[in-house]
This record gives C-alpha cells, structure tokens and sequence, in this order.
C-alpha cells in the first residue's frame, strides 16, 4: 500500500508494535481478528487501530476483520522489512557486544555486515560470527559495501565525530545509542537515538504518580 505523506509521528511509532504483536499471534496459530480484539490485545481502541491503518491504504473486511498472516506482511513492508537493509556497529564494549549478540537483526530486516573498534584486543576478531575491524577502515570498508545504517555505541567523547564519518561516508541512518544528541545538518540521513535514561524516568513518573493516592490516604 502506498503510505500517506502526512502520516504523523506518533502512528509511525506504533507501526512496530503492530508487527510485532501479529508475529506474536501468527505464532500462537490465530488466523483473523478484529480491530476490537486487537485494540483490546494491546491496550488500544478499534477506532485507533482502524485509523492508523487507514493511512496506509484498505486493509481487512468489514465483519470479517484483519487476516493476521496478510496484515503482518503489508505491515512489514511499509516498514521496509523487506528492502535488505544492511548495518554496521561502531563501538564492541559491553553494550554493543550484547546487541550483537543478542539482537534478531535478521527478524527486523537488516544485516548485521561488521563492526569497528579501536580496541587492539577485540580488532581482528568475531564477535557472535561478526568480524570486527579498526575504526580507522570503517570509510573504506561502507566505500566497498552498501551499508544502510551505523549503530553507535561510543564513548559519548567520540559520538559526534564518529556520527560525522558515517555520514560523510554515505549511510542514510544512524541508530544512536551513545545518549549523545548528535546534529547532522544532511536532511537525508535519519538520527534515531535511544535514551535509555528516558524510558526509566518515564516509568519512575508513572510510579511516582500511582503512589500518591496511596501517600494522601496515609496523611487523612
């Protein structure tokens, strides 16, 4: 389906969720459902659903509801699952060595090519079949390779340096985990950054917010 120029933010955010909450029914064995039963599976409205999805094109019948194989697939590819996106990893310490190893690159639609390093110790290696190679070789090597997108993973020090050399070298997004704000002044390169600190301040708020009926019965 042909996606909508003005599709907003905040229905591309929940774009993922979509997909990954088919693949999870896909897997238990459900074969249609409902926008109700959908939105209900994941703390959505009918109405939200069948919006979003909206632009984006028909998807599902009326009374017949959405096949959960099909809307997956149409998800997906409005996501790009299929384009063979390719990426590397700059920075192997303890946080990019468990994304490598722990992350399903394949099941989001990316190839996981290489990563780099400064690090005598790890340059020269595989990590998880992954080699790894000398930061200074990172321009040759994207010159040499199709390479869709960097995930940082760097010293804070060395982040916008480094976010600089990716772009200069012709990626069209970087996956910023440095909790660094990286500028880049080139339109046609995506910086999507992960703050891990966000997210816990934001679950410590809505902590904070169910505890206080309970502090104000305990001061009656």
């Amino acid at each position: 389906m042909k996606r909508n120029a003005k599709v907003s933010t905040a229905v591309i955010r929940r774009l993922p969720r979509y997909y990954r909450h088919l693949s999870e029914l896909q897997e238990a064995g459900v074969v249609r459902i409902s926008s109700s039963a959908l939105g209900k599976s994941m703390g959505l409205t009918a109405s939200q659903i069948r919006q979003d999805l909206f632009c984006f094109g028909g998807f599902g019948q009326q009374g017949y509801g959405y096949k959960v194989d099909s809307l997956k697939e149409e998800i997906g590819e409005i996501l790009g699952i299929s384009r063979g996106h390719t990426l590397v990893v700059l920075g192997t310490g303890n946080l990019g060595r468990a994304i490598i190893q722990n992350f399903r690159f394949s099941s989001n639609g990316f190839q996981l090519l290489a990563a780099f390093d400064i690090n005598p110790g790890v340059v020269g290696t595989r990590i998880a079949g992954v080699p790894v190679y000398h930061a200074d070789e990172l321009e040759s090597f994207i010159a040499a390779h199709r390479v869709d997108v960097g995930l940082l993973t760097v010293p804070i020090a060395a982040a916008q340096r480094m976010g600089d050399q990716l772009v200069q070298a012709g990626v069209k997004g970087i996956w910023n985990f440095t909790n660094y704000e990286i500028s880049c002044a080139r339109k046609d390169v995506v910086v999507e950054s992960v703050h891990f600190s966000d997210s816990l301040l934001a679950l410590s708020y809505m902590i904070s917010q169910r505890e206080l009926p309970d502090q104000q019965e305990e001061n009656q």
